[in-house]
């Protein structure tokens, strides 16, 4: 397989111009813009998600890890919000547009695209440092939007999923840890995060605000208490961690990085109280972790927490 770089528009033709192939795309790759069909009746739900070498993943990741990551991350802003996939644009910054990067990685964006049920409908190329972006669009009836604000006290919170696995996969990386049954699990859960399409779209009318988690449960449960005058009481002992996590961290740190690990890309989520029965019927696991307070603040286990708990792209070292 040759080494050489491609032109950007022979980039383009070779592996990523049979992305789009659907009835509710009326024209797609290869032109100035793509031309969309959207459904009557549904709103569009729009988001865009970035990866840069050095802060979102480490050098030298195996460019089909790094198509798995990116849509499984921006899906997950979907799921979020009861959405059901439609498209995303790629954008795509690289050092060198060689083969050997190229065709890995378009294999497994594609087939990743596939299994989530999403079409390639554009982007743009260009070179410079290792960069992925990739905005994705679905579709949520109007009005049935799930969104952060909306928790009212004595809700349950709940999660679906485990936590904290997506950074015990790090951690195997960083301390480039021997290949194990543990091992390959956290990295698979790592590279690859499952975004929880069909339990957004289950949650439409029920849950009453929803985020997904991507810097780690406490984080984004403050994301969705902005705004209003009310807490949560967290219990530590209930956050949903893996075996494989346990074993690999011990349990203390497993809850630890299930707390504020961040990029589980898992639903976090609050619920009626009197909902409670729902939870058994959702296509995908959950916990109830806790329960929408009164009180201002995050308290785990009656402490109250300190700090965001989350990782913050901007903060100060």
């Amino acid at each position: 397989m040759s080494t050489s770089s491609l032109g950007e528009f022979e980039l383009i033709r070779r592996y990523f111009a049979e992305a789009s192939t659907d009835a509710s795309v009326a024209l797609g790759i290869g032109d100035d813009c793509a031309l969309l069909l959207p459904e009557p009746g549904e709103a569009m739900a729009v988001s865009i998600d970035t990866l840069v070498e050095g802060t979102h993943f480490l050098s030298g990741t195996p460019p089909a890890h790094l198509a798995t990551r990116l849509l499984g991350a921006s899906v997950s802003d979907l799921a979020a919000m009861g959405a059901r996939p439609a498209w995303f644009t790629l954008a795509l910054t690289v050092p060198d547009a060689t083969e050997e990067w190229l065709e890995p990685f378009a294999v497994s964006l594609i087939n990743t695209a596939k299994q989530l049920d999403i079409r390639l409908v554009g982007g743009d190329t260009t070179r410079g440092p290792l960069s992925l972006s990739a905005q994705v669009h679905g579709f949520v009836p109007v009005d049935k939007a799930l969104k952060r604000r909306g928790a009212q006290v004595g809700d349950l919170i709940c999660v679906t999923g485990t936590l904290g696995d997506s950074r015990g996969g790090l951690e195997t990386l960083l301390k480039h840890d021997t290949e194990s049954d543990q091992v390959r699990y956290l990295q698979q859960r790592f590279y690859a995060p499952t975004p929880r399409l069909q339990t957004g779209m289950a949650l439409r009318g029920l849950a009453t605000s929803c985020v997904d988690i991507s810097d780690g449960v406490q984080a984004d449960l403050g994301h969705l208490l902005e705004n209003s005058a009310f807490g949560a009481d967290l219990e530590l002992s209930a956050l949903p961690v893996s075996a494989q996590l346990e074993a690999y961290a011990g349990l203390e740190q497993a809850r630890q990085w299930a707390l504020s690990g961040g990029e589980d890309f898992e639903l976090c989520f609050t619920l009626p109280a009197v909902e409670r029965g729902v939870i058994q019927k959702l296509p995908e696991p959950v916990t109830v972790i806790g329960q929408i307070s009164a009180e201002p603040g995050i308290r785990i286990d009656g402490q109250v927490a300190s700090g965001s708990g989350g990782y913050d792209h901007f903060a100060k070292d």
